[in-house]
């Protein structure tokens, strides 16, 4: 019998808690601060700082929900797992499944539009191609192993956290006020809510990333440990430094010339640190890259899982004997990625990947809170968050959404 067990290559446990925890970091530092910071900048102003502090609760209390249930059901496409776990619906569970996917290629397009702006600064090639080039080039090493992928995401990492820690040194060396932003706090009218509200909802779209630690938990190292400590750490590292440096651009440049420039940070590197822009733009090329790389990840997991459980066709579920990856899964996921980068506009994309995140966040609480109320004993958790949790991470979720269509 060929379909045996045995003869089915399947992923394999590479990973550790340190690789993990500097993946989730780079995951969900790269392009996010990158390629937002202009825009959050433009909607909150000297507020920024707050917009990505308000983001960071919100996403508190789901990665909260995440953790237990990564605890509970470590496996590779996690939530399409939890909502099925919950609600035993195999419809729910492809159409998280397939929001997931929705979101990871969104999130692929919307960040290689951001890094075209950044490698625009160094080589004079038509925008359309350097977008296909990147997509294409990081679909190949995904393809060639997650251990191999990860590795790189890692190093990535170490390069895009030294840039933005450069960034706050020097504004802290230059003297600036940067207090005076982190600490200011609007008084009760309407308008500047309005504003930080929108602003908010833009710097939640920079600590997405977290979530794709869940999917690679049929090749971690004891996951329903590690994988919520990575989530914890990687929210408290990235709620640090963007409110750092969002208090850094605000203080020293103003909005209209932040908004205005395709690459943002280069902008403000100048302008703090009296170095060249080249240097910070290479270091948010390699953060735009990083953040693409963990996104084409996470939906290609998604669609070997969805396809393993025979949500999609099995044809995706083939893992290549060599490079223990499904290769037309990445095929596909790339292709998709490349042609909604060269035919959506890019303020959009961020919203449509908020939206469909917040969805998929949504009716994970909503999945916890089924669990843990059900009648059916659920799996054993190493880890249980309050039942508050949950509730107010559905409620905070379906508010944002709310906000957005306003």
């Amino acid at each position: 019998d060929m379909s045996a067990p045995l003869a089915e290559p399947r992923l394999r446990r590479s990973l550790t808690l340190p690789l993990l925890t500097l993946y989730g970091i780079g995951v969900t530092v790269g392009a996010g601060i990158y390629v937002l910071i202009g825009a959050v900048a433009s909607h909150a102003g000297i507020h920024a700082p707050l917009a990505f502090v308000i983001a960071a609760i919100v996403m508190g209390l789901t990665v909260a929900s995440y953790a237990e249930l990564c605890a509970r059901y470590p496996v590779a496409a996690g939530e399409a797992a939890y909502v099925r776990a919950a609600f035993h619906q195999r419809w729910i569970s492809r159409l998280t499944g397939l929001a997931m996917i929705g979101a990871g290629v969104i999130a692929t397009a919307t960040v290689a539009i951001g890094a075209s702006g950044y490698i625009a600064q160094f080589i004079d090639a038509p925008r359309p191609l350097v977008i296909v080039a990147v997509i294409a080039g990081l679909a190949l090493v995904s393809a060639w192993g997650v251990l191999e992928s990860v590795v790189l995401a890692c190093v990535f990492t170490v390069i895009e956290v030294s840039g933005l820690v450069l960034v706050v040194a020097a504004a802290w060396r230059a003297d600036l006020p940067i207090g005076s932003s982190l600490f200011a706090f609007p008084d009760f009218s309407f308008a500047p809510w309005i504003g930080i509200g929108f602003a908010s909802l833009l710097a939640f779209f920079a600590f997405t990333g977290f979530e794709d630690l869940t999917n690679m938990a049929e090749e971690t190292q004891a996951p329903e440990r590690n994988v919520p400590i990575a989530m914890a750490i990687t929210l408290v590292v990235t709620t640090v430094l963007y409110a750092a440096v969002a208090a850094t651009a605000v203080t020293a440049l103003p909005v209209e010339r932040l908004a205005a420039s395709p690459a943002p940070l280069s902008l403000l590197f100048q302008e703090v640190a009296g170095i060249s822009p080249a240097a910070i733009s290479a270091i948010a090329i390699v953060a735009t890259l990083n953040t693409i790389i963990a996104q084409m990840t996470m939906a290609i997991r998604v669609v070997y899982g969805m396809a393993d459980q025979g949500d999609l066709p099995r044809v995706f579920a083939q893992v290549d004997r060599r490079t223990s990856t499904p290769l037309l899964a990445t095929a596909a996921i790339a292709v998709l990625a490349a042609g909604l980068a060269l035919v959506a506009p890019f303020e959009e994309l961020a919203e449509a990947t908020s939206l469909a995140t917040l969805f998929v966040f949504a009716l994970v609480n909503l999945a916890l809170i089924k669990i843990r109320l059900g009648k059916a004993k659920p799996a054993p958790a190493v880890l249980t968050v309050p039942l508050i949790v949950p509730v107010l991470g559905l409620l905070t979720c379906i508010g944002m959404a709310a906000f957005s269509l306003l």
